[in-house]
Formats: C-alpha cells, structure tokens, sequence
C-alpha cells in the first residue's frame, strides 16, 4: 500500500512487486509534469476553452464553468484529451503567461501577481 509525500501528493513505499504500482507511478508522473517549472495559459479564464492543446495549464478562478465548476483556485492541465486537477499548496509559483506576472498560491488564494 502506497503512501503519500505531504508536499506535492506524490505516492510512495510500495513494496517490490506489489500489483497496482504503475497507476499510482502514472499519477506521481503526470503530477510532476504538471506542476513542476509551473507556467499556466491564463487564471481569469472562467471556461475551460474550446480547444485547448495538450499540456496546457491554467488557474481556474472563482465562478468557473463548465468541467471548471467548483474548482476554483486550482492547476487545470489537459492530458490525454481531458483535465486534470491540481489543488496547490501553500508557496507555489506559477508563471501566468498572459500577463508576464508570477503568482503565489497563498493561504487567501493566488497572489495578483509580481511583474517579472
């Protein structure tokens, strides 16, 4: 049975062999590349867009819709043709892309933003 690592929620500890152990690794994998050197599309979007190209990440903000809905405040990434979502912890940075500002998430949410 797999842990899991209080930091960015990756699974851990199964012992040599144990069935099951690839789907949580997928989970630890696609987690890391979701989150790691994070640089998200747009955080004000309150629709995920029409067509959005795999990989793309955004910060989904209060009001969403959509497969958005009830999210607000996390990592929406498009992987294998649907969305996954990331909750933060307190002290990531995100690059947002459309305004060429970094934001920290914060115990109040995502910082506005310092220029860089």
């Amino acid at each position: 049975m797999a842990l899991t690592d209080p930091n960015l929620g990756l699974a851990y500890g199964w012992t040599l062999g144990e069935s099951g152990w690839h789907t949580g690794m997928d989970a630890n994998l696609k987690r890391l590349g979701a989150i790691v050197g994070l640089s998200v599309k747009d955080r004000d979007l309150t629709a995920p867009p029409a067509s959005p190209t795999e990989g793309d990440r955004y910060i989904i903000p209060a009001g969403a819709t959509g497969a958005w809905a009830g999210k607000t405040d996390q990592i929406a990434v498009r992987i294998a043709g649907s969305w996954e979502y990331h909750a933060p912890q307190v002290g990531w940075l995100a690059y947002v892309e459309d305004e060429a500002k970094l934001a920290v998430f914060q115990p109040t949410g995502w910082s506005v933003g310092i220029v860089v």
